[in-house]
């Protein structure tokens, strides 16, 4: 069920260009509580479906999904701006997490035992939390929305999706498909809006929501986790993320500069988990420079549909104009610019991969999430330096590793505080997975069967 009012619309544009796609309604508070009207009247029944009912239209919603990978990447590409290539992966990756979770469905877990007094025994289940909020971000507007609807579904419980004002098509598609794949009206509920604030706060105001999940910058978390505790609603975030790549002197420079390359420019850098502070031995430093601007010169830079296009434009122009307000007090503090630097000629968002080192302490980009295909490196020449300055962020999100030595790799990755850690491997994302930070990064994890429990209450029974 789709709350997109005729009366109050808004334009979603491509940012290859800036022209209009088109325009959706606009939800208002009343709209929101409408939504939840709709997911608590769905609520009952669809807790009460059996596991494997639940598993079987979670497949064929995967299956559904599969078919038509490319129409759901044509949306992404459009909305978005990422190159088709990557759209296809998105949409493929989406999809995984609705087969995840229907396999997840029939896994929930329970406990029986006697107490330790021997006065009772225990039996431990777990219930559907109930009505829950999705808050999704716009850089992986398919993924985002299935890896929170996969699990919250699988759990039995009924959902309003909220996704972000740049990129509603994709999440009104993912909805339609749901409810064409069997699942019942009222389970899924899709909110679009560009004034987000009285909408959110509405709903999470109604008792009867019981579940915030939200993915998205931290300040925005902050504000959301004020007003879920006004209702005390259980909260999952997903928030900013500060990635370290460290490459020690031992590394690979060959995997370490094609896994840089990964964690770097998936997403074209607008991703949390993409690295944001290149830390280098001294020794390797120049070397792994001189290879990273290589490959990152050689990056086509073109609109998501142009054939051969690797990186596309920034989602908007305030995106852009950050990127260019981080890179600017770099260089004025003293870094040196080896490729890119500039915003591209022409219509549309676009900013060239851009390499940076010599990047000095105190430079903001070192601070602030780039969200963009900026490459900073700064170096190191020991070990407890290296966690000190990975560790030297309010984030805690990913980091990366590079090293020929596993087990030095492993160690040095339990010293950083963080909550996944890539070694010599620049993509950690997986849908069996738990993905989730420490610190300002967030509060519990999606993907797993961490995802599933994320959605559940356990509820204990006493009994002779």
């Amino acid at each position: 069920m789709v709350f997109a009012p005729e009366r109050s619309r808004f334009p979603v544009l491509d940012p290859s260009d800036g022209s209009v796609i088109e325009s959706v309604g606009s939800a208002t508070a009343e709209d929101g509580i409408a939504a939840v009207d709709a997911a608590a009247a769905a609520a009952a029944d669809w807790a009460a479906r059996a596991p494997r009912e639940r598993a079987q239209l979670l497949r064929g919603a995967f299956d559904l999904m599969t078919e038509r990978l490319d129409s759901i990447a044509h949306l992404i590409v459009r909305e978005m701006g990422k190159p088709l290539a990557e759209a296809r992966g998105e949409a493929a990756y989406a999809a995984e997490f609705l087969r995840w979770f229907s396999e997840e469905a029939v896994r929930v877990p329970g406990d029986y035992g006697l107490a330790p007094a021997g006065t009772n025994r225990m039996l431990v289940g777990h219930a559907p939390i109930g009505v829950s909020l999705l808050i999704t971000p716009w850089n992986f507007p398919a993924a985002m929305a299935t890896r929170k609807i996969g699990p919250a579904l699988a759990a039995g419980c009924t959902v309003i999706l909220k996704p972000a004002e740049e990129t509603p098509l994709t999440a009104i598609a993912i909805g339609e498909l749901l409810l064409e794949a069997g699942i019942p009206e009222g389970v899924v509920n899709v909110v679009t809006t560009d004034d987000p604030g009285p909408l959110c706060e509405a709903i999470l105001a109604d008792p009867r929501v019981r579940k915030l999940s939200f993915t998205g910058s931290t300040a925005v978390g902050r504000h959301l986790l004020g007003l879920a505790g006004r209702s005390v609603i259980s909260t999952s975030m997903e928030l900013g993320g500060n990635a370290p790549f460290l490459v020690l002197e031992d590394a690979d420079l060959d995997v370490a500069v094609r896994e840089a390359m990964a964690a770097k420019m998936r997403n074209g850098g607008e991703a949390c988990t993409a690295a944001n502070r290149f830390l280098v031995h001294e020794s390797v430093a120049e070397a792994f420079a001189a290879r990273l601007t290589d490959a990152m010169s050689a990056v086509r830079v073109a609109p998501g549909f142009e054939e051969g296009a690797q990186l596309g434009p920034l989602i908007n122009a305030d995106a852009r104009a950050k990127v260019e307000r981080l890179v600017a007090d770099a260089v004025e503090r003293g870094a040196r610019v080896r490729c890119g630097g500039e915003r591209l000629p022409g219509p549309g968002f676009f900013y060239p991969p851009t390499v940076l080192d010599a990047v000095q302490p105190g430079s903001a980009l070192l601070r602030e999430e780039i969200f963009g295909p900026v490459a900073p490196i700064m170096t190191f020449t020991s070990e407890d330096e290296a966690v000190q300055m990975a560790n030297d962020t309010e984030y805690g999100l990913v980091a990366f590793v590079c090293s020929r030595d596993l087990r030095r790799a492993m160690a040095i990755g339990e010293r950083i505080e963080t909550g996944m850690v890539g070694l010599n491997r620049g993509v950690v994302s997986d849908p069996a997975a738990p993905f989730g930070g420490a610190k300002q990064s967030g509060l519990g994890r999606e993907g797993g069967h961490h995802g599933l429990l994320e959605f559940l209450e356990p509820k204990y029974f006493a009994f002779d």
